[in-house]
């Protein structure tokens, strides 16, 4: 008997199972992405003889069978026409460790006649991408901002080796201020006392580019209140990072497991409405194969 583990988000699952069974582990996906390419291939190519697929359902119970979520390319649009309609700078608020949106906004500001400025954490992640296609620090449409609390981490941590190798486009809050207008800033909370200092806020919009969730806890919660309290337009523009249900449904066609287990779902209880040979587990609960 061979022991797995799975963790996400929002499930814990524990099974035993003899060698050899093909055992499938969905991740989180999408079709809508930059990547759908590679969601149609694993259709047109799915592993063959499956004993069990974990798949997420993440978007189930927040979408009807018939209905899509907006694509990164849509978005990417209706970014621009925003971003010009902005009169100052446009904050836009997403991790960045979702490249895709990084992309989308990177190219939405391009399009309306902005650059991107990013932040020291930012320029590592999208460097650990290993990608030439992937904006990078040193792009002519990027900028790099270091705001104060990030100047202490670097020299708390001694990390002047990575600021050394980002600083070819480093800018500092007078010009993020004074050329507002023309910037799309990637906005982190511990900009908020550089961009009050340098007064950098006038006609200022914000884009809250992530799960509207995180807005209802504490953390996202403060985000939302400081942008009200300085007047800044606050205004959600984002799309799932999951599939939808019809790409669901597809995806566990193509596979055609002989078990189908939820994983990281709010509704779990929802699957069999829309998948065969669905076999449900509770967070932590052992079971056999």
């Amino acid at each position: 008997m061979r022991p797995l583990f799975v963790f996400s988000p929002f499930s814990v699952l524990a099974l035993y199972f003899t060698y050899p069974q093909r055992v499938f582990y969905s991740g989180d996906f999408r079709a809508h992405g930059r990547k759908g390419k590679l969601y149609d291939r694993m259709i047109a190519h799915p592993p063959k003889n499956l004993d069990v697929l974990l798949m997420e359902g993440s978007s189930l119970g927040r979408l009807d069978l018939g209905t899509t979520f907006e694509t990164e390319s849509d978005l990417e649009q209706r970014l621009v026409t925003e971003f010009k309609a902005t009169e100052g700078l446009a904050l836009t608020y997403v991790s960045a460790q979702n490249v895709d949106r990084v992309v989308t906004i990177f190219r939405a500001a391009k399009r309306s006649g902005r650059r991107l400025v990013i932040d020291l954490y930012t320029a590592a992640i999208l460097e650990a991408t290993g990608s030439s296609s992937i904006p990078q620090s040193d792009w002519p449409q990027v900028a790099l901002f270091i705001p104060q609390r990030q100047r202490i981490q670097i020299k708390e941590n001694a990390r002047f080796d990575l600021l050394d190798r980002h600083k070819a486009n480093r800018i500092y809050a007078e010009e993020l201020a004074a050329k507002a207008s023309e910037s799309v800033l990637f906005f982190r909370p511990l900009h908020r006392k550089d961009l009050e200092f340098a007064d950098a806020l006038k006609g200022a919009r914000f884009f809250y580019s992530m799960w509207e969730g995180y807005l209802k806890d504490d953390y996202g919660a403060r985000v939302k209140t400081w942008a009200d309290t300085h007047q800044i337009p606050f205004m959600q523009v984002h799309t799932s990072g999951h599939a939808g249900p019809a790409d669901l449904k597809r995806f566990a066609e193509a596979l055609n497991p002989k078990v189908l287990v939820p994983i990281h779902s709010f509704k779990p209880e929802t699957y069999g409405e829309l998948f065969p040979r669905v076999e449900a587990h509770g967070d932590g609960d052992w079971w056999n194969l």
